[in-house]
């Protein structure tokens, strides 16, 4: 009786919310056809065609000026073919490709990627945000995710907005313990204790210069069991030997200037924390850094476009992130808490929109099953390219990466006892060359059509990450066809 009498009080108090409240609904359908060929290297072992595709909607419930809620869904959201398959629920499961996708519902079901509140406290400055819904700073190189938690903004106060927020990024063992020791889960953890983000943003605008000065803090308690939630309770790989993130701290100052045919997009970040997980093992699948406990490290990037005519606009990109000179011991470095792939700058050496976060397909050699850096972890990158608009409907853009290891990359190789080992001897920083073009044709304002893709030539250091060796140096590349249709 109580549960019905809960259930239709629900009902009454979802029901005057709908008279009450006014809806603004848009959103996007994407399918991309993926065509993509030795991404490790060797045309013989990796050549994969498939198509996958997205329904999303953004919904918006508006009661006043002051009060709304948000929500995002990802409908008919598959990779076509594989929609009938069995999943897991883990990512080591051995269902096939779709056990990559654990709790996503990528078989054609219903996905929320966000849900929350949104309102403004009247006659005040203050704004608050409650659920689940995006946290991100700067051009995403560092955090890009969504999250559970609360986001409060002070609009024109202090500059044009400051942003203070909290997320709960990781619950323990997913029960109400936050003991040190629990009974163990279905992973195999102990350790129940939280991870949390807190994040602090100012926002600015001087005239054609727009700024953002940041950091966060994040600090991950589940540190007993010898796991941590970045990497180890991910539902994907990230690239080899990677740090495991205990608690990590960083500051970082993006901007953008427009001016007549002039635009720039400027970010530096600076990051250290620790890695209190004692390993003297690389782990299975070459998971793990090993380090002294203290990491550290930085991103740099520089975009500038010039409109030379109404036609043609020219442009030069440039990036260099940190990297690991040494992932037997010493320091370890770190880029990024946890991002979803849409920092952009080339079609395939970082660009990894990924099935772990917002997209469902491998795309890049950031994937998880090829597991080459994603942004610009360990990479130096040097970019030259043009756009040219001989139309109104049609674009073309066209460009050349030169790709090199900010510290070299070494040779590994199994040591046939369940480890890895690393070559101090052998070691290379030459990643390599692509050339990536985009054509982009809108049949209608809210049609698009866009055939894209690259050519990369690896170094030796790309063939070091992806296999730890030189055998393979077959040229990768991709073909991928996008029909867009916003609403």
């Amino acid at each position: 009786m109580r549960l019905l009498s809960l259930i239709l009080l629900c009902l009454v108090l979802s029901t005057s919310f709908f008279y009450a409240a006014d809806f603004k609904l848009n959103g996007v359908y994407t399918a991309w056809g993926q065509s993509q060929h030795a991404f490790l290297f060797d045309d013989d072992a990796y050549d994969h065609n498939y198509v996958v595709q997205m329904l999303r909607f953004n919904l918006q419930g508006i009661a006043n000026e002051n009060l709304r809620f948000v929500t995002r869904l990802d409908i008919a959201q598959g990779w076509w073919g594989v929609d009938n398959a069995l999943r897991t629920v883990q990512r080591t499961g051995g269902t096939g490709a779709s056990s990559l996708f654990d709790f996503k519902d990528t078989n054609f079901l219903i996905h929320i990627d966000q849900a929350y509140i949104d309102f403004r406290i009247p006659d005040t400055p203050l704004g608050v945000r409650i659920g689940r819904m995006w946290y991100g700073l700067g051009n995403k190189i560092m955090v890009d995710n969504n999250y559970e938690g609360i986001q409060v903004d002070l609009n024109e106060v202090i500059g044009k907005k400051v942003t203070f927020s909290w997320a709960k990024v990781s619950e323990g063992v997913d029960d109400l313990s936050d003991d040190e020791v629990v009974g163990a889960d279905v992973r195999g953890n102990t350790d129940a204790r939280d991870a949390h983000l807190v994040t602090l943003n100012f926002h600015n605008q001087t005239g054609p210069f727009s700024y953002d000065a940041y950091g966060f803090y994040f600090n991950d308690a589940s540190t007993k069991d010898m796991n941590a939630f970045v990497p180890d309770h991910l539902q994907f790989f990230k690239t080899r030997f990677s740090a495991q993130v205990t608690e990590l701290t960083a500051v970082g100052f993006a901007g953008t200037y427009k001016k007549d045919k002039l635009s720039i997009k400027a970010e530096a970040d600076f990051l250290f924390g620790s890695d209190d997980i004692r390993n003297t093992i690389h782990g299975g699948n070459q998971m793990w850094d090993i380090n002294d406990g203290d990491l550290s490290g930085y991103n740099l990037y520089l975009n500038l476009n010039y409109a030379a005519t109404d036609k043609l606009s020219l442009g030069v990109v440039g990036g260099r992130g940190s990297g690991d000179d040494d992932v037997t011991g010493g320091d370890g470095n770190v880029n990024k808490l946890r991002t979803s792939g849409f920092f952009y700058i080339t079609e395939i050496w970082e660009d990894s929109i990924m099935p772990d976060e917002e997209g469902i397909t491998p795309q890049g050699l950031g994937a998880p099953n090829v597991r080459g850096y994603r942004e610009l972890e360990n990479s130096t990158i040097l970019q030259v390219n043009g756009t040219l608009k001989p139309f109104d409907k049609f674009s073309a853009f066209l460009s050349y990466n030169y790709i090199l290891a900010t510290e070299a990359i070494h040779a590994w190789k199994s040591d046939g006892e369940g480890d890895w080992f690393i070559d101090p001897d052998v070691s290379a920083d030459d990643i390599g060359q692509e050339v990536d073009f985009r054509l982009s044709y809108n049949f209608y304002d809210e049609l698009n059509l866009t055939l894209r893709g690259g050519y990369f030539i690896p170094g030796d250091a790309a063939g070091y990450l992806l296999r730890g060796t030189t055998d393979y140096d077959d040229p990768a590349w991709e073909l991928k066809s996008t029909i867009t249709f916003k609403f």
